[in-house]
């Protein structure tokens, strides 16, 4: 008797959820709602620590800041609507739009107010305050000016003053450290404003669950006329890239950026393009993506003295088939590295800028050249990599091997690797390097012989690259500054402090249903332009 009044209960309750799971399921079916997975997690929504993808999606959808980039990586207007640079390239000039609102909050006066040029002197006088412990700093330290870096001109002119000129600079305040915030909020919560987020973007903050859900809705005020086009964002934790793949399938994700090497073959053909049995629920977009793999020399005191021989690195370039390992073991992934460092994607990345090719018998002429004919006389070396790319240095390894090369292969764990290169206790190691901010520069000064290890882990140093870089900072025609980075670049192949591998690509999976979501070599994401039927 009681099993049954039990059995009856229950059943009750499942009609009551079920009718109020309906009722629910009809007052949000005709939303527009843009779901996608983030299998590392958030730790933050405060833009001042957006040093991560995780971190820089999420903020991308509700901050904005001076300028942004599009799908080519032009910088273009934001909430600057216009800018001028003084003809030493030290002062910036900001005209601010004065329609910009930060999104409601009861610390606001009326709940809302617009954008002022003070918004951006604190936000960005935040970024270097040793107190705040941005991991952004790096983006001033040593290049704003130390009496008055920022200031408001007047209600909607902000000045930004450099101690030299430094022409990226655009292209960095484009990154989510520079997005505005409002100081009375910020103010209030302290850390918390990680968890209570205002900005000024294209959805607003509605709820987070941390590493369960975390909600956007739409900013029915955006200053950009009839965007955003979706209703709401919606992200999930799901921590395995499988699960994450299934549920695109399945319908419940729309979106998933890359893909596990473990089941790529089951996606993938061999040409790196969608098999054709998926088609009918997702498509794929490809792109360029601002990251080079290579392999580096220490090219000072290495404790195998060969590779202080440029001659010798250079054949080193030459003895392996770039084209080949990009075929079989990446499912051309990416494009091999048969130009310069610096990749496809930027504007200054010149095809004309020629790298090294698969030869042989250039390789063995090298080294007989060298002195060590047939790599007799060339003590046994390393070659220091992670488990990730273990597939990618044996093939390597033994195509040196048979020029007569006597390397070995050694796997360590990547923080360890990056311990030996940052301290000078590795001789050849695997490296990338990927852009903060678009622009060559940020891989040129790799190379800076006044830079310490990071980044310049090869310890290269050069009196003419370093005098071409200089020049690049003061050119005030991007047409000008780019032929300077392909002169640097040219250097680069000359002395092969690196042999470049690869430069990598952007793959995305996208439900049929999104349209506008373009890719770009950044692989950010701009939800904006975003639509779903």
């Amino acid at each position: 008797m009681h099993l049954l009044n039990f059995k009856h209960f229950g059943f009750i309750i499942c009609l009551l959820f079920f009718s109020a799971c309906t009722e629910q399921s009809n007052s949000t079916s005709n939303l527009k709602v843009f779901k996608y997975n983030q299998a590392s997690g958030i730790t933050s929504l405060d833009p001042a620590f957006a040093k991560d993808q995780a971190t820089i999606w999420a903020t991308t959808q509700l901050f904005d800041g001076l300028v942004q980039v599009d799908k080519d990586l032009n910088v273009l207007p934001a909430i600057a609507e216009k800018w001028e640079i003084s003809e030493d390239g030290k002062t910036y000039t900001f005209f601010l739009r004065k329609d910009v609102m930060f999104h409601p909050h009861e610390l606001l006066n009326e709940t809302q107010r617009k954008v002022t040029a003070k918004d951006f002197v604190y936000s960005f006088n935040r970024i270097i305050d040793d107190k705040v412990a941005s991991p952004g700093k790096w983006i001033f330290s040593e290049r704003v000016d130390l009496k008055e870096p920022f200031k408001a001109i007047d209600e909607y002119t902000f000045q930004l003053k450099l101690r030299s000129a430094f022409r990226p600079m655009l292209g960095i305040l484009s990154m989510p450290y520079c997005y505005v915030v409002p100081e009375e909020v910020v103010e209030h919560y302290g850390k918390d404003f990680r968890i209570n987020p205002i900005g000024t973007g294209p959805f607003k903050f509605k709820q987070w669950r941390e590493n369960e859900v975390l909600v956007y809705t739409k900013n029915e005020n955006y200053h950009e006329n009839g965007l955003p086009y979706l209703d709401g964002v919606r992200i999930s934790f799901y921590e395995n890239k499988k699960s994450e793949y299934l549920k695109l399938l399945e319908g419940e994700l729309d979106f998933m950026s890359g893909i596990d090497p473990t089941f790529k073959d089951e996606v993938l053909s061999e040409n790196g393009n969608l098999k054709s049995n998926l088609s009918d629920r997702i498509y794929l977009q490809k792109s360029p993506y601002l990251n080079t793999e290579y392999l580096g020399f220490k090219t000072t005191d290495p404790n195998c003295k060969a590779l202080e021989d440029k001659r010798v690195r250079q054949a080193i370039n030459h003895c392996f088939d770039r084209k080949k390992m990009m075929a079989f073991l990446r499912n051309n992934i990416g494009a091999p590295a048969l130009q310069g460092f610096i990749p496809r994607g930027l504007p200054s990345h010149n095809n004309a800028v020629k790298g090294y090719d698969f030869n042989p018998s250039k390789a063995e002429q090298l080294l007989k050249e060298a002195g060590y004919p047939k790599g007799k006389g060339i003590s046994e070396f390393k070659l220091i990599t992670n488990a990730s790319y273990q597939d990618l240095s044996t093939f390597i390894v033994k195509q040196m091997n048979e020029i007569g090369l006597p390397v070995k292969m050694e796997i360590n764990q990547p923080s360890f690797l990056r311990q030996l290169m940052v301290k000078g206790e590795v001789d050849f190691f695997r490296g990338s390097w990927i852009a903060d901010y678009p622009d060559g520069e940020s891989f040129l000064t790799v190379f800076y012989g006044n830079n310490p290890a990071p980044p310049n882990y090869t310890r290269f140093k050069n009196k003419k690259f370093d005098d071409l870089y200089q020049q690049a900072l003061l050119a005030n025609d991007d047409k000008a500054r780019y032929e300077i980075y392909n002169q640097m670049d040219r250097i680069l192949i000359d002395e092969a402090p690196v042999v470049p591998l690869y430069y990598d690509e952007v793959m995305r999976f996208l439900s049929n249903d999104v349209s506008g979501l373009e890719n770009n070599a950044q692989n950010l994401l701009i939800l904006k332009y975003a639509k779903k039927k």
